[in-house]
């Protein structure tokens, strides 16, 4: 137990950070050692603007966006897709690190959400890139797969909305996903509850959502069609590389 004078640990700092890391001060050190100074202007800007919106938590944290632009540059990524934008902070990151005639195909159900952010994306210059459709994703993908012309077209997809669709979604998006194409699914940790005991005192939505992300885990595990690497980045992050 702590006395009294003893300095606590200092508490995360960035709002809607989801780091599973133990330590609230090394993820501190993480970020403003080599996340902060790296992060670009416009990045940094829409970061902030995102902290206001009582919905922050929703936000892609800063180590997690840093490394999605760096993969996508490695992967020299030029068609992309984004279900579940919200203010767009990892849409800007895809955006930046994305050749000038890159595209991102960006779906969610609340267009007000992205218009937060869409100046920022304006302002940085790559607002070009993006093409924005409000609505459920699924009915738009079920097109997209009936469009063979489609099958393998995207580089790289990156999933990051409502969590009992998860399944839905892989199973459309692993036609259009290129053979030696990555999929990312986000939250794949949920807060830590997949291993929290059943008597654990989780939020209501916490709660709800774990089962389907303990089905989404499972089924990734054992899908022969892809190579799979699940990263404790942000909430958790699981990369998915087409092979078949």
């Amino acid at each position: 137990m702590a006395t009294t004078g003893e300095a606590q640990p200092a508490k995360h700092q960035e709002v809607g950070h989801k780091s599973l890391l133990q330590s609230d001060a090394l993820y501190q050190y993480i970020l403003e050692t080599s996340v902060y100074p790296r992060e670009p202007q416009p990045m940094k800007e829409l970061r902030e603007v995102t902290a206001k919106h009582p919905w922050n938590l929703m936000t892609t944290s800063a180590d997690e966006g840093q490394f999605l632009n760096l993969l996508l540059k490695l992967i020299n990524a030029k068609n992309t897709m984004e279900i579940g934008v919200y203010t767009g902070y990892s849409l800007l990151s895809t955006a930046l690190a994305l050749p000038e005639d890159g595209k991102i195909l960006a779906l969610d159900i609340n267009r007000e959400n992205y218009e937060i952010g869409l100046p920022i994306i304006e302002k940085a210059g790559v607002a070009h890139k993006i093409d924005f459709r409000e609505g459920p994703a699924l009915p738009l993908l079920d097109e997209m797969v009936n469009d063979v012309k489609l099958h393998g077209s995207f580089d790289f997809i990156f999933v990051d909305a409502d969590k009992d669709n998860y399944l839905n979604y892989h199973k459309r998006l692993i036609d259009l996903i290129k053979i030696g194409g990555v999929i990312g699914y986000d939250n794949t940790l949920w807060n830590g509850s997949l291993v929290a005991p059943p008597d654990a005192p989780l939020r209501k939505y916490v709660r709800y959502y774990r089962d389907f992300v303990l089905e989404l885990n499972k089924a990734l595990a054992v899908d022969p069609r892809v190579e799979i690497c699940q990263l404790p980045v942000g909430d958790g992050i699981t990369l998915c590389r087409r092979i078949s």
